[in-house]
């Protein structure tokens, strides 16, 4: 990366984290992206070269994340399965979670803050969505070129939305638990043995999950 591109990465991340901790400390609504720019000390139309949307804004960090983890998928050694170096890269976040496991009061209450800001905005809730759909997209076609996927193989397609899927479960999971107010320490803890258990599941397969139990035989009706 040459020192151009750097200068702009620097910029792009400087703003991210500004806008992402003024939303997490206030409300979405209630930043604006004037208070972004000045906060991070740039001009309003820089905000907007790197960033369409105050959407773009809150989850830079979602999308961002989604693209470290195709990085980390990329950059696996020969011989190491996709899902391998997935679980290794989903393990290793930090973020706020981990900060509030840690007994930091700062990131316990925006991690709060943010979670509900998402689950009482619908427009929030649809970006969400669309950003982990094109997280999916991307990493879809990376296993695509490498396996060599000719034209109506959907394998990794499918492959990709079940490690996104699997991200997109974590993230409800958490929303859950936070919004009723459990124990972070005790919430990070349940996070990670969710995220083995899901893991484990799709190392074995589907094939043998939620087979249909026989019909139970109707109680018997008393006279």
């Amino acid at each position: 990366m040459g020192l151009r591109e750097l200068k702009k990465e620097q910029t792009r991340r400087l703003i991210a984290d500004t806008a992402w901790r003024l939303f997490a400390d206030r409300g979405f609504d209630r930043v604006s992206v004037a208070e972004i720019a000045r906060e991070a000390q740039v001009a309003e139309a820089t905000v907007f070269n790197y960033f369409r949307t105050k959407e773009d804004l809150f989850y830079s960090r979602l999308e961002a994340f989604g693209g470290w983890l195709a990085d980390a998928v990329r950059a696996r050694p020969a011989g190491e399965p996709a899902l391998a170096a997935f679980r290794r890269a989903l393990q290793a976040e930090g973020g706020l979670l981990a900060q509030a496991e840690a007994g930091d009061p700062d990131a316990l209450e925006r991690l709060r803050t943010v979670n509900r800001l998402v689950a009482e905005s619908p427009a929030l809730l649809a970006r969400e969505q669309q950003a982990l759909s094109s997280n999916a997209e991307a990493l879809a076609a990376l296993l695509a070129a490498e396996t060599g996927a000719p034209a109506g193989d959907i394998r990794p397609q499918v492959a990709a939305n079940a490690l996104t899927g699997l991200h997109r479960a974590l993230i409800d999971y958490v929303r859950t638990r936070v919004l009723a107010g459990d124990d972070p320490a005790g919430l990070a803890g349940d996070v990670r043995r969710v995220a083995a258990q899901a893991l484990a599941l799709l190392e074995q397969g589907l094939g043998e999950y939620a087979v249909k139990p026989p019909d139970r035989p109707a109680p018997p009706v008393r006279a």
